[in-house]
């Protein structure tokens, strides 16, 4: 923590979000993607990525706390999985190892926290209810004032399926572009970014300070998560076995009215053949 006087992101989103524009919300998530960037170059995966391990110098934005860290080399799985619910990738909770990939999602959700000021999903229990919505697609609401680029990006750090998720070199360049004014028309789209911002926190709309009472068992801290995975593959895969009965069921069915139907068309095609018998 010495290289990091004023603590965490989190803790500076506190007690400077109404202060922080957008300009500065590109630079710290630019600074983040290098960081993020030199771990995945040495072919590392972080696997406990949250705003708790991001660590603010004043001037810069760096990622800390490795102890989790791992060879993306090493696909083997963990029977104890550690991390933050919140910041876990959906795929993780149905089984798979942690990727790069999954420290993307968890960049994600970074990226919202830039936006808020709040830890995602701060307002409900951190349980296997929670887990559940996340693997069948929730996410958090996206605030009035994000940028466009920067929301759509966002949003393809969350995508479900990891394949789809950008590699950490795609949106360093993008938010390098951003951060250094290399687009078009992009000093307009930040500023009226700012406006949105300054009147959605004066109409006490945006901001930590406003934001919903969190929920006493909603933990930001890590924590053995091997009991939820067990119990996710557990659920889906009743599911799973409830789906193919039921694809059973309605197979049989099908087959039995095929049958019928066959039956009935054989019998018409003999009336009418034995009626066209008659006629000649």
């Amino acid at each position: 923590m010495e290289y990091a006087p004023i603590g965490d992101l989190h803790n500076y989103l506190q007690m400077n979000f109404t202060i922080i524009d957008w300009r500065e919300k590109i630079f710290i998530l630019y600074n983040l993607t290098i960081g993020l960037l030199s771990i995945h170059d040495t072919n590392l995966i972080h696997r406990d990525l949250h705003s708790g391990n991001m660590l603010i110098t004043g001037y810069d934005c760096k990622i800390g706390d490795l102890g989790l860290s791992q060879s993306a080399n090493d696909t083997l799985l963990d029977n104890e999985i550690y991390g933050v619910i919140p910041y876990i990738a959906p795929e993780i909770f149905m089984g798979s190892a942690f990727s790069k990939e999954s420290d993307i999602y968890s960049l994600g959700m970074i990226m919202w926290e830039l936006t808020t000021g709040c830890k995602p999903f701060a307002n409900v229990e951190h349980g296997i209810d929670l887990i559940i919505k996340i693997i069948d697609g929730a996410r958090p609401e996206i605030t009035e004032d994000t940028i466009e680029w920067y929301a759509n990006l966002m949003k393809s750090c969350w995508d479900p399926d990891p394949k789809k998720r950008p590699s950490i070199d795609i949106i360093k360049d993008i938010c390098k572009k951003w951060d250094k004014r290399e687009y078009d028309g992009q000093v307009d789209q930040v500023d009226q970014a700012d406006l949105k911002r300054k009147k959605l926190i004066d109409s006490k709309k945006l901001g930590p300070e406003f934001s919903e009472k969190s929920h006493p068992n909603a933990i930001y801290t890590s924590k053995l998560l091997s009991s939820y995975i067990s119990k996710c593959s557990s659920i889906f895969s009743k599911c799973s076995s409830i789906n193919s009965s039921s694809k059973d069921i309605k197979s049989s069915r099908l087959d039995s009215l095929g049958t019928k139907r066959n039956i009935e068309e054989l019998n018409i095609n003999s009336c009418e053949n034995n009626g066209k018998r008659i006629k000649n």
